[in-house]
């Protein structure tokens, strides 16, 4: 083992020289990746040298996420304290599902999920899980919600329609989980947004409304902290008043920018998250934790139990329930995903937290103040946003972003809003300064010119 740790310390020595001196790498067409590197698994052992080469080779060539020109996922960069939390829930390797076998491990994620709860306004009824992703989280929502207002579906099946509304702007998670529940995709309402991307209440209520009348039951609703294209915050509080008329669950997606609830400077963006039946956000997002750590918390655990709890002696063998966490997750064996989040909070505290989310808002102003400077870009995107949304010259922007990434200039993806295609840079990077900023504009600018683009 201390021979492995000394290779992975070179490792990680070599990664974090990679992601200065060649901080996008240099892409491996997939038609060429078996042939550029040696990844094929055969009898005979490979040897330490060439093992730790073949290693080498891989690292360099796999794309530098905690690089500072790494703008193209809603993640990235890496904080220290909250690697050495994952680094060691892979030495200790617990399951987080039963008191026994994870000991003070459940501790740690049991308070996590009681400050969260405290922190939107939960009652201390509240209680909350990991899940393996925000898609999980969000099915983990729409599984309670339809145990909730048809508790025999889960033991007899679903017998009528039932329906769920979210809006156009919303993550693709919520169709394919409405197929996972046996509600099927085609009782999914889209919800018309306005111009910003944000869910219009007036047209949740009509649709529900008419569902209503024609003998269908409506159960659930999701709302969204951060669309996946524009970044925009649906009005909880007005879907919340539509969701308490017709008696229906009010989920809040908050995997990309759930994060805000630590700021004192943004929460109000997710101003009425305490009528929410649900939240979920992905810590590896706006706090720059290492994939992944999802939470999802529900403001009264009896349903985590009713859609998730089965008995199993061979199991749980403690007294104390509320600290088997396997009835209370959709998973049975689990890994820690909590500690990472605990050893990044514990180190930094609430004021640290709120410093890692305001930094990435105020980023994203510098960006928007850049591209309003400039004539040759124009803005699709909008204050409260981390996500900065632009066209360059009259570049096609999937043009622009692949030309970028099989140079190896920058990762930048691109997004489409109501037919418009542009540039979709984010500023969630957790390594990220207002200097990187600047540079990835002029990156652009130079490139366009040295490539005739």
């Amino acid at each position: 083992m201390h021979n492995d740790l000394s290779l992975f310390t070179e490792l990680a020595e070599l990664l974090i020289s990679e992601e200065t001196n060649q901080p996008v790498a240099a892409p491996v067409d997939t038609k060429a990746l078996y042939k550029t590197l040696d990844l094929q698994l055969n009898d005979e052992p490979t040897i330490d040298d060439e093992f730790k080469s073949i290693l080498k080779d891989i690292i360099k060539h796999t794309p530098k996420t905690a690089s500072t020109s790494f703008f193209n996922q809603l993640f990235g960069g890496r904080i220290p304290r909250a690697t050495l939390g994952d680094l060691l829930a892979v030495m200790l390797n617990n399951s987080m599902y039963t008191y026994k076998v994870a000991g003070p491990q459940v501790g740690i994620e049991k308070i996590l999920l009681k400050k969260i709860c405290d922190i939107i306004g939960y009652p201390d009824v509240a209680d909350g899980t990991f899940a393996p992703g925000g898609s999980m989280s969000n099915y983990m929502a729409v599984l309670m919600a339809r145990d909730k207002y048809n508790p025999s579906a889960k033991n007899e099946g679903i017998n009528n329609t039932m329906t769920l509304y979210t809006s156009e702007a919303s993550h693709y998670s919520i169709a394919k989980n409405a197929a996972f529940i046996g509600v099927g995709r085609q009782q999914v309402r889209t919800i018309k947004t306005n111009d910003r991307g944000e869910m219009l209440s007036e047209d949740l209520d009509v649709k529900i409304s008419k569902d209503i009348e024609q003998g269908f039951q409506p159960f659930f609703v999701n709302a969204t902290a951060g669309t996946t294209v524009l970044g925009a915050f649906d009005s909880v509080d007005n879907i919340s008043k539509v969701c308490k008329k017709y008696d229906v669950w009010l989920h809040l997606d908050g995997a990309y920018c759930g994060g805000v609830i630590f700021s004192d400077d943004h929460k109000h963006l997710v101003n009425g998250i305490a009528h929410t039946d649900s939240f979920s956000f992905n810590a590896h997002k706006m706090l720059g934790t290492p994939l992944s750590c999802s939470i999802i918390v529900t403001r009264d655990k009896k349903h985590l139990y009713e859609s998730f709890s089965n008995e199993a002696e061979y199991l749980y063998q403690t007294n104390d329930d509320d600290f088997n966490l396997g009835k209370t997750s959709l998973q049975c064996g689990r890994r820690n995903d909590a500690l990472k989040l605990w050893t990044l909070w514990k180190s930094v505290g609430n004021n640290g937290l709120k410093t890692i989310i305001n930094h990435q808002f105020k980023l994203a102003e510098v960006a928007r103040n850049y591209i309003n400077n400039h004539p040759d870009y124009r803005l699709y995107s909008f204050e409260d946003s981390i996500s900065v949304c632009f066209n360059y010259k009259d570049i096609p922007a999937k043009k622009l972003c692949t030309a970028l990434y099989e140079n190896a200039k920058l990762m930048v993806g691109f997004g489409n809003f109501n037919d418009q295609d542009f540039v979709r840079m984010v500023t969630i990077n957790s390594v990220l300064k207002e200097k990187d900023i600047i540079n990835f504009f002029k990156t652009i600018e130079d490139f366009a010119v040295s490539t005739d683009i």
